[in-house]
């Protein structure tokens, strides 16, 4: 094939033809054909050669030129493509490194093997801005829901046509045992587009709990409008689900809105749920009032919120408790998934067993320790009072309003408390001299005799050691591993301290060590306090 004037145009109108029956932009086609010329003359010239081909948007004329780039001596290894400046000057005024001396090379004529090779370049080409294209469509639709045609079914996943490609809709994403035939009608939720080198991947799902946040946006206009928002979703697909809103109108109910007249909205997610059973719960910043709804059918009488731990314990009635908890716990994992939290669930009778226990426990504390009747250290115990350090420091007041307590018998107690505390800590810091602990971690302010005997007891005995340490290994935290959340000793949490205030005592410490410059932390509360008012607003 000869790049003669009778078929310049027709380069144009073929590159006009594929690019809309693709539908991609018709100077990618033409850029392509330039690539695949160049390569047919590259293979008449000689490959080593730069042969670079240029066609007029307009006319359809193809030019071929051959690029010669001036290279330092040194760096010459193409002879074909490069020259140095003692040779560029045979060409060029004052040839400079860097430069390009471009000269048009007579077109080619296209043999059989040149024209096939063209043909797979500008396939090639093709097929990739088919794909950029794709991806450019669909990556901005992630989380969203889209209606497509199933093309076929593979070891249980589903090949979905979605217009410009295709997408799939994984075995462990549908509902149930879903089985879906060809030309079948599907509504999935797009989870995630990913850009590979075999093209976009596009993966649907249709158990993701933001696919049925979706389908309340489209039937409940309400939350399309941003007048009632969906705080959160918990689904066990195909089974059951609860979805929290909450209403920024106080003249519309969230619920009634969700569920609609005679529950025709909720009934149409229902049903493109497989029947799935849905809780719609009203949502509430107080999170035990937000649980207690959370938990709904089952009554609740009582909740105790661990905030540090993120573990919550609901006492409930007897008879309510296989309601609260669930066939199979369904209820109150879907209650922890919703919230959050880690949920502990007792009857009022293990509820009541447990606290005569800590009583007891208590109770016999301040009868062994102060040398107290039991009547009497029952006394302490029902008005609160839990440690040692409670009785000994506490305002005078607070000892004088129990009955039968008068001055000189709270001093008393008071006396025997901190007598008792003092022997505690002798011993304590004996301990962990013993261990090897150093005056630099015990000088360090914040730091109790009890708390030091602790550190040394995890291998923690000079201050570099205590500025060493992680946040969570003093106060403990959580650790999640495959969606197991487990529980992280720390040193210190047997005397409450929070994280917070473990990585207080951290960073004072290499303060301490000139670790960290002082002026730093303050510019960063700066920055963390300016960044909290954005937040805010």
């Amino acid at each position: 094939m000869a790049i003669t004037s009778a078929n310049q145009l027709e380069l144009l109108q073929t590159a006009e033809a594929v690019a809309r029956e693709k539908q991609i932009d018709p100077i990618l086609v033409v850029e392509a054909m330039e690539e695949s010329l160049a390569r047919a003359a590259k293979s008449r010239y000689g490959s080593e050669m730069d042969i670079r081909v240029h066609i007029d948007r307009k006319t359809g004329k193809a030019t071929f030129t051959r690029v010669r780039t001036v290279v330092a001596e040194a760096e010459l290894e193409n002879y074909q493509a490069e020259f140095t400046v003692e040779q560029a000057r045979e060409y060029m005024e004052d040839p400079e490194v860097g430069q390009e001396f471009i000269e048009e090379v007579p077109p080619v004529e296209m043999g059989r093997i040149a024209a096939q090779s063209a043909k797979q370049v500008i396939l090639q080409k093709v097929r990739e801005a088919e794909r950029d294209k794709q991806y450019e469509d669909f990556k901005d639709r992630a989380g969203t829901i889209i209606n497509a045609q199933v093309k076929r079914e593979e070891y249980g996943n589903v090949i979905v046509d979605v217009g410009t490609g295709e997408a799939i809709l994984r075995r462990n994403e549908k509902i149930g045992r879903e089985s879906y035939r060809p030309n079948d009608r599907i509504r999935c939720f797009i989870k995630e587009v990913r850009r590979e080198q075999r093209g976009p991947q596009i993966f649907l799902s249709r158990t993701d709990p933001q696919f049925m946040a979706e389908l309340f946006k489209m039937e409940v206009p309400e939350i399309y409008e941003g007048i009632i928002e969906i705080k959160a979703v918990a689904r066990d697909p195909g089974s059951r689900a609860k979805i929290a809103v909450i209403s920024y109108d106080n003249s519309i109910d969230p619920v009634g809105a969700c569920v609609g007249m005679r529950g025709s909205r909720v009934q149409a997610v229902v049903n493109e749920l497989q029947g799935e059973k849905i809780d719609i719960i009203p949502w509430n910043e107080d999170m035990p009032t937000f649980l207690v709804n959370a938990l709904q059918p089952a009554e609740v009488s009582k909740v105790v919120f661990d905030e540090d731990a993120e573990r919550i314990e609901v006492v409930v009635p007897e008879e309510q408790l296989s309601l609260a908890i669930g066939r199979r716990g369904q209820n109150v994992r879907l209650a922890s998934q919703l919230t959050g939290l880690d949920i502990d669930i007792l009857t009022e009778e293990e509820e009541s067993k447990r606290r005569q226990a800590e009583f007891e426990l208590r109770t016999g504390l301040f009868i062994e320790s102060l040398d107290l009747d039991e009547f009497f250290a029952q006394l302490l115990v029902s008005e609160g009072f839990t440690t040692l350090e409670e009785v000994a420091y506490v305002d005078v007041d607070e000892l004088l309003v129990i009955d039968g307590v008068d001055a000189d018998t709270a001093s008393e107690l008071q006396a025997r408390a901190r007598d008792v505390i003092e022997a505690k800590n002798n011993k304590a810091m004996e301990n962990a001299r013993e261990l090897g602990v150093e005056d630099s971690l015990v000088e360090f302010e914040g730091l109790t005799p009890q708390m030091i005997e602790a550190l040394a007891n995890d291998g923690v005995k000079t201050l570099e050691d205590f500025a060493t340490c992680a946040d969570w290994e003093l106060a403990g935290g959580w650790t999640v591993t495959d969606g197991e959340r487990t529980k992280d000793d720390g040193s210190l949490e047997p005397f409450e301290v929070s994280l917070e205030e473990a990585q207080t005592m951290i960073m004072t410490a290499r303060v301490m060590l000139g670790w960290v410059d002082p002026d730093d932390l303050v510019k960063d509360a700066e920055d963390d306090g300016e960044i909290s008012e954005e937040q805010e607003a």
